[in-house]
């Protein structure tokens, strides 16, 4: 029986050791032991540890047994057993630990050795102001969503603001962040305290920068556009120019005068193209609502209606050199192919899977080529009606497609921010135009062949160097997205965008100038 309870005692030697050692662990947070009374108490934990150990080990036999020692009877009871000295020596080492606890915490050094804790200071703490954020930028107009498309297909992830659909859609351009209000940290009038604590030097508050300028006011007329302008055409003589916009009017403008001529028309749902027959007496202009109409200059009388049906919006629309074809690319991802002599539908060409973003006719007016809002392109046999070429040219939508002079290249402007020179005999990318930092919305091509206009979402117009690429102008009226652009007679750029109007920018660069203004807000 009393080995049994020798081994009790033992047990509870290393549990209140372990407890007393493991506590001290917990309190310091795995950190070592910072004070004098954290080591005294992580000793006599690890002095209990030790003791019960040395306590079990003195209740283990002895290496050799005692021949004197009996066997049997009454005395055999009561012989000693193990090894009693480590027995004493067990029970004396946590009395000497437990002695050294309570001297730690009774003695009298206890108090002397204590620094008194200073009380909390108080500050005073300005309240925070709201930020109030700037208000948001002007929105970029969204492309439409034709019912068919919108019931078999998911939108592109990868696709960016297309065309422009509505007056207020919204922007691909994130807001700017609110301003960081600073807040003031002043500590509060208070008595002095018994002791004074040295305090690093405050840090001065960061300086906040102004906030820029704001765009001076634009010009404003009332027989401007009351939205967007998406189109711009000059006529062949270059004195007129033709607009179109999301407001759904069709306009013509005397370039020398610089005055509306007239309202050629309005479209049912937004316009997206007006184009200058050869004639010089008409013109052919086209929209969401998906009509197609041929109208007189001389008063914007409607000669002839081409509907696409059930093709759906007329997305963009060019005609062939000699006047005789017309070639619109749809939302539904149709390419329909017209003789606008007879006023009938030639092809109907179903060969995108997307919304077509973009369209151009070779200047010998028997291939077309088409991009759409997932980046493909396409080149056509318009005379026979058939796909000669299909390749991913861009990793977003393609816009602008312009034909050179030779009919073999072509240039594109891409959702990816590049612009594209194509060689279409062996359908390679032969130049590229890096500059831009928002979508490539249109592209033109100079008279003479040698310059290329484009303009950007990212608020941008830019001039390029078409035998080597470089940029040879930017232009920023700081207005927001540009979604229009042409090339005047005399070789200056012609824009249009988000902010109405129509600028005329010089040819070596610079500023340029508000030709018509829109509409007042």
């Amino acid at each position: 029986m009393k080995r049994f309870f020798d081994r009790l005692l033992a047990l509870a030697m290393l549990i209140v050791g372990f407890a007393c050692f493991a506590k001290l662990y917990l309190a310091l947070g795995g950190q070592p032991p910072a004070t004098t009374e954290a080591e005294i108490f992580g000793a006599a934990g690890v002095l209990s540890i030790l003791a019960g150990l040395l306590f079990l080990a003195g209740l283990l036999p002895a290496a050799k047994h005692d021949p004197s020692a009996p066997l049997f009877g009454r005395d055999a009871e009561i012989a000693p057993a193990g090894r009693p000295t480590l027995r004493r020596v067990a029970l004396a080492v946590p009395l000497i630990a437990l002695l050294a606890i309570v001297a730690d915490q009774f003695g009298p050094w206890r108090e002397a050795g204590r620094e008194p804790v200073a009380p909390p200071k108080e500050v005073a703490t300005a309240p925070a102001q709201p930020a109030v954020p700037p208000p948001a930028p002007a929105p970029a107009p969204e492309p439409p969503v034709p019912a068919q498309e919108a019931a078999a297909k998911p939108t592109p992830p990868a696709e960016p603001v297309s065309a422009p659909v509505t007056a207020t859609p919204a922007s691909p351009a994130a807001p700017a962040p609110p301003t960081p209000v600073q807040q003031s940290t002043q500590p509060a009038a208070s008595a002095q305290p018994a002791q004074q604590t040295a305090l690093a030097p405050a840090t001065p508050p960061e300086t906040v920068a102004p906030p820029p300028p704001a765009p001076p006011a634009q010009p404003t007329a009332p027989e401007g556009h009351r939205d967007a302008v998406v189109w711009l055409a000059v006529s062949a003589d270059g004195h007129e120019i033709m607009s179109a916009s999301t407001d759904r009017m069709i306009k013509l403008w005397d370039i020398d005068g610089k005055r509306l001529i007239r309202d050629l028309g309005v479209h049912k749902h937004m316009a997206r193209s007006a184009l200058f027959m050869p004639d010089g007496r008409s013109a052919l202009t086209a929209g969401d609502d998906g009509e197609i109409v041929l109208r007189q200059l001389s008063d914007g009388a409607v000669l002839h209606v081409f509907s696409s049906g059930a093709n759906g919006g007329v997305r963009q629309l060019k005609i062939s050199p000699d006047g005789k074809r017309a070639v619109s690319g749809h939302d539904s991802g149709s390419v329909v192919v017209w003789d606008l002599e007879k006023g009938a539908v030639l092809h109907v060409l179903p060969g995108h899977d997307w919304s077509v973003s973009s369209v151009a006719i070779s200047p010998d007016g028997t291939k077309a080529l088409t991009g759409s809002i997932d980046g493909e392109l396409k080149l056509w046999d318009i005379v026979a009606g058939k796909q000669l070429r299909s390749w991913h040219g861009h990793d977003r939508g393609a816009y602008g497609a312009v034909f050179l002079a030779d009919g073999h290249h072509a240039v594109t402007g891409s959702g990816d921010y590049t612009i594209k020179l194509w060689d279409l005999d062996t359908f390679k990318e032969v130049r590229r135009f890096d500059g831009h930092s928002g979508t490539v919305y249109a592209l033109a091509l100079s008279a003479d062949g040698k310059r290329l206009g484009s303009v950007s979402l990212d608020g941008t117009a830019r001039l390029w160097n078409m035998d080597t690429g470089a940029e040879i102008a930017e232009f920023d009226p700081g207005t927001g997205p540009m979604y229009s652009v042409a090339f005047a007679a005399d070789g200056t750029l012609i824009t249009g965008g988000i902010d109405r109007t129509i600028r005329d920018w010089p040819a070596a660069g610079g500023d340029g100038k508000v030709l018509f203004a829109g509409a007042p807000g």
